[in-house]
């Protein structure tokens, strides 16, 4: 398995979906690094050879934020959004959906499972 900054990259995949494995890096950057390096984006990520990979881990560190910096930069963005107490900053302290998204039904993934309130109908009869 080839390693590239960090995260093991499948084998048996293609180069230009290896390399989404990278956090901060989709399907377009991936495509525009081979571009850019001339790699082509259709050959595996076994036939990679060292030399390839060492260009693209320094195309990644020196013109995209991808892996450590990006995710201590969006660490901190949350972060500030909370301590200065906005609206958006609240609702990830709370655990809700941030960018407007209705709560009344879903959004079960940020809330969690459903935890029942007593003194609502059917709780009676569960005693």
């Amino acid at each position: 398995m080839p390693r590239l900054l960090g995260v093991d990259i499948p084998n048996d995949k293609q180069i230009q979906y290896s390399l989404t494995y990278l956090y901060g890096v989709g399907l377009h950057t991936a495509r525009e690094v081979c571009e850019k390096l001339g790699i082509d984006p259709t050959r595996a990520a076994t036939e990679i050879n060292e030399d390839e990979l060492g260009q693209i881990a320094a195309m990644l560190e020196r013109d995209y934020m991808v892996e450590g910096p990006l995710r201590r930069q969006v660490t901190t963005n949350i972060s500030r959004l909370r301590e200065i107490k906005s609206y958006r900053g609240m609702r990830h302290r709370m655990g809700l959906p941030v960018r407007g998204q209705r709560t009344k039904t879903n959004s079960r993934t940020r809330k969690g499972p459903k935890k029942t309130v007593a003194g609502k109908k059917g709780v009676k009869d569960l005693r």
